[in-house]
């Protein structure tokens, strides 16, 4: 950092605070900016889902260390919270130690180097950047950046239904469909779902955990019907390692899906990818797939098809993105599904998230573009390396320091599942290859493997 100007941080959830409390440590400014009304606005968009993280895996080290000196009360580090319980007793203690180096209500709209556009080569070293920001009062501003760590993550950005990366005819248009883990605690919500048609469309771990939680409501309502779609051939990798994985509640959370399926709850299609939603005159629509296969009485579509980078607010600065993963060039190699094996991920800092534009930095699952599965405990070693470089202490930015398990088990281990579903490489043939490390990315349930308890609290 070769100026007085503060680091801005787009994103005050779990990595954007990190790298706050990193900053901060290096004798460095943050300036976070949050478009939601709370640290955290997205997890708590999935209160009702329990991680299958520890919460000893959730909690930064330079945030613990900044939240000890307020007398923070830690959590049990062997117990897993909710969505709900990671916002109130970590996240927004964390931005209330922060201080004004946190502002809600804030989105940035825009980048660009100042007084440039991106054909500009002239000053882009020496002069700052200039982040655009909008204010939930409707008015616009800008601030001036020596850098920028966009950690603003991909939950506003779900993938469609439609097979193709591409809506499928009729999806923009139809209300039938829902892109999160429906809330069956929220009264409103079950009735939408109790003695009705739901297709699950994904082979995630947040689709596993829809599965999960809606095949308990269908054992109380018996005329729910459930489908579960997959665009694979074929189902077993979905489950994950069962009693082999390192992470029992993961493993817990496969197993839990398949006795679902075994106990007939579900009706399983393989191989249908959507190309068509047709509303028909019973209220009803049809899921139509790209060979003509039919699936018809549909009520309603649970869409957990995984999540994308939105990149529209970067246009103005240069990014070496790769083209199929739209993650930073250096990094794809490390993380792409289709060749990636288990347990290979390397942690990884400044080098891999480095872009031609200086000072401009994709952090957490951003920076994961569409790889299936981004996990806490490297979103925090990767601001740690960042916020290490912008200090100038280029040492620790290139050491590594985080050891992870090597579970030799397909399927991620976090909380914002990407779910690649037809990825060919990896250990478990066919399915995606998840990076095996300590959780963070997909909102799952960990409930005993009983199918008797619906919610997922």
């Amino acid at each position: 950092m070769v100026n007085d100007l503060p680091v801005v941080v787009v994103g005050a959830g779990p990595i954007g605070l990190a790298a706050a409390a990193e900053l901060r440590e290096r004798g460095l400014t943050p300036l976070v900016f949050e478009r939601g009304d709370t640290a955290g606005a997205a997890i708590a968009q999935w209160n009702h889902v329990r991680t299958f993280s520890r919460w000893s895996e959730l909690i930064a080290p330079a945030a613990r260390r900044l939240l000890d000196v307020t007398g923070w009360a830690a959590p049990n580090a062997d117990t897993y919270p909710t969505g709900q319980e990671w916002v109130r007793d970590y996240l927004a203690p964390l931005a209330a130690a922060l201080g004004d180096d946190v502002q809600l209500g804030v989105e940035v709209s825009g980048v660009a180097r100042r007084g440039r556009d991106r054909i500009v080569d002239a000053g882009r070293d020496s002069e700052p950047l200039s982040v655009h920001l909008r204010r939930a009062d409707g008015s616009e501003d800008r601030v001036l950046a020596d850098a920028i760590i966009d950690a603003s993550g991909t939950w506003t950005t779900p993938n469609p239904l439609g097979g193709e990366g591409l809506p499928a005819l009729g999806e923009s248009t139809a209300r039938v469909i829902e892109y999160r883990v429906p809330d069956l605690d929220d009264a409103t919500v079950r009735a939408r779902y109790a003695g009705k048609h739901t297709v699950i469309a994904g082979s995630g771990h947040s689709a596993l955990t829809a599965i999960i939680t809606l095949a308990g409501l269908a054992e109380q309502e018996p005329r729910t019907r459930l489908s579960w779609v997959l665009r694979r051939g074929e189902v077993d990798s979905a489950f994950g390692g069962g009693d082999a994985d390192q992470l029992p509640a993961r493993g817990a959370l496969g197993l839990r899906a398949k006795a679902a399926v075994e106990a007939g709850l579900l009706h399983v299609v393989t191989g249908f990818r959507t190309a068509a939603i047709e509303p028909t005159q019973d209220g009803t629509v049809v899921l139509v797939s790209d060979t003509g296969q039919r699936l018809e009485g549909v009520d309603r579509v649970v869409a957990l098809t995984g999540f994308r980078p939105d990149l529209s607010w970067l246009s103005e600065v240069r990014l070496a993105l790769d083209p199929v993963l739209q993650a930073p060039v250096e990094l794809a190699p490390l993380i792409d599904p289709n060749v990636h094996s288990c347990g290979t991920v390397y942690p990884h800092g400044v080098k891999e998230l480095s872009h031609p534009e200086p000072g401009v930095f994709l952090a957490g699952m951003k920076s994961y573009g569409r790889a299936p599965t981004f996990l806490a405990m490297t979103g925090y070693e990767q601001v740690r390396s960042i916020a290490a470089a912008l200090a100038g202490d280029h040492e620790a930015a290139g050491r590594v320091e985080l050891v992870l398990p090597e579970t030799g088990v397909c399927g991620g281990a976090g909380v914002f599942d990407s779910t690649a579903e037809e990825a060919t490489g990896g250990c478990c043939g066919g399915g995606p290859s998840e990076p095996q490390e300590l959780a963070l990315s997909t909102p799952v349930a960990i409930q005993d493997l009983g199918l008797t308890a619906a919610s997922t609290r």
